[in-house]
């Protein structure tokens, strides 16, 4: 019963009753241009429309972020055939800083940075980590800010929900 109380809410939030406070009118910002730890390009975030996204900013000095990593490394094991990109948008000064965290906390997930911030400033990054959960038509569903182990299960929920959505 729990669970269908939960999943009644995360579809209303999902359907309209959440104002994404990122990216104008909801869409994803065509202003991120990210790069790979060694500074190749990656695709930009407008060419993952038909896949949903969870577009996670973190830093090597968040300890929240330390412990969403085993959680996103789960979504991205679980999910990706259905559908799930997981990207871990890094917004450290030094690359270095990223590579040691890297190193201590693996991933199973794509990792790029954003190198003039610009992507992070589109989406209005004001905590880490923050996520924005975007669908298949490339519309921010949701925002969260933090990360807490006990709102997990909601999280995946959500995405969940998404991922049955029609493109």
């Amino acid at each position: 019963m729990m669970k269908q109380i939960r999943l009644f809410l995360f579809v209303s939030l999902l359907t309209g009753f959440m104002t994404p406070v990122a990216a104008e009118h909801g869409h994803v910002p065509s202003s991120c241009s990210l790069t790979a730890l060694d500074g190749t390009p990656v695709h930009n975030l407008q060419e993952l429309k038909g896949k949903v996204v969870y577009v996670d900013f973190w830093a090597s000095w968040c300890p929240p972020c330390v412990r969403s990593f085993p959680f996103l490394n789960q979504l991205e094991n679980d999910l990706k055939d259905q559908g799930l990109q997981v990207i871990g948008i890094n917004l450290d000064e030094k690359i270095a800083d990223a590579e040691t965290f890297l190193g201590k906390y693996p991933v199973d997930f794509e990792i790029a940075l954003d190198p003039d911030k610009q992507c992070a400033k589109d989406f209005g990054v004001i905590a880490m980590p923050s996520s924005y959960l975007i669908d298949r038509k490339g519309v921010v569903r949701h925002v969260h800010q933090g990360f807490r182990a006990e709102e997990a299960e909601d999280l995946r929920l959500a995405i969940e929900y998404l991922l049955t959505e029609p493109l």
